[in-house]
């Protein structure tokens, strides 16, 4: 099959793949969708405004759960424009240019979700068992340097990746299997050799979800071994009850992730549409239940949007 190069990027047209079987309904299931993308910005959205405006939330916690937020925000845009477009106007066509971009973008905000939860395991850790020095150690210019390196390491550490790929040739049969890029999906259709593409990935799938939770785990064994050793049971479901938002929004990333992942790599036959729809869990999952999660969980943020939307009112 013949094979055009990366290159002459300006003649690729990538053609993107709604729902397999369901091409039909895509008129009804913009309006799901359409919900969820909704309910991600309007939910991260309202934390940001609610963490700008109430100074007494103006701590290393909540400067975290910010950045979570603006993450979350950034995931949902990164895939909205091509998931809605196709569903509403049956709009299929993407450019190269337009398809490496959205690839990136989606990689790049997965690995600072990731980044982001474990520096937010950080947080808890020096929240409970070094509540004194908590303060002094989370200063605001070292929240700033911890954010500085989320952004290197999730723009840096994927960054052979997609050079590899900027310079792979393709076939000319171009069909995506989702409604979005993914370097999965891009580098099927490539034909050259992707070893670096295919070992590298392995590293940064290592990295993000063995490492990255690992350090989370070992971070929350710290933790609960300190919470176990106070001595009020009071005390302890207090200092437990201030990590169950962390928790549910590290199980919000992790399980859609390793699912996804399991499928890609084990379920080659597989139904078409369980590849998609994990893949659509997993991009969508974290951004609609993250504010969800904090705004339950959080008295804080509870009391905080109280303030701002409520007491505004009267």
């Amino acid at each position: 099959m013949s094979c055009l190069s990366g290159t002459n990027s300006t003649l690729f047209m990538f053609i993107l793949t709604g729902i397999p079987g369901l091409e039909a309904e895509h008129a009804w299931l913009s309006i799901p969708f359409s919900s969820i993308y909704l309910v991600a910005l309007v939910g991260n959205c309202t934390i940001l405004f609610v963490i700008k405006t109430d100074s007494s939330l103006h701590e290393p916690m909540y400067y975290f759960l910010s950045m979570l937020a603006l993450t979350d925000l950034g995931l949902s845009l990164s895939t909205m424009p091509t998931v809605l477009k196709l569903f509403w106007l049956n709009s299929r066509e993407i450019g190269f240019e337009a398809c490496f971009a959205q690839f990136c973008f989606v990689h790049f905000f997965s690995f600072i979700e990731s980044s982001v939860l474990l520096a937010m395991s950080f947080d808890r850790y020096v929240a409970i068992c070094k509540p004194l020095r908590y303060t002094s150690i989370l200063t605001n210019a070292r929240i700033a340097m911890i954010g500085l390196a989320i952004l290197g390491r999730s723009a840096f550490l994927p960054l052979p990746l997609a050079l590899m790929l900027r310079r792979l040739p393709f076939h000319k049969s171009r069909v995506l299997s989702h409604p979005y890029c993914l370097h999965q999906d891009l580098m099927r259709l490539a034909c050259a050799d992707t070893t670096f593409n295919r070992l590298y990935g392995l590293v940064l799938v290592s990295i993000i979800m063995i490492l990255d939770p690992l350090l989370i785990v070992v971070s929350y064994a710290l933790i609960f071994k300190t919470i176990l050793g106070i001595a009020s049971l009071k005390e302890r479901l207090k200092s437990l009850n201030n990590c169950l938002s962390h928790i549910f929004a590290v199980l919000a990333l992790y399980i859609p992730m390793i699912g996804l992942s399991l499928v890609y790599r084990f379920g080659h036959h597989a139904s078409p549409l369980v590849h998609v729809l994990m893949a659509n869990i997993y991009l969508l999952v974290p951004p609609v239940l993250n504010p969800i999660i904090y705004s339950i969980k959080t008295k804080q943020i509870r009391k905080g949007i109280a303030r701002v939307f409520v007491l505004r009112k009267m």
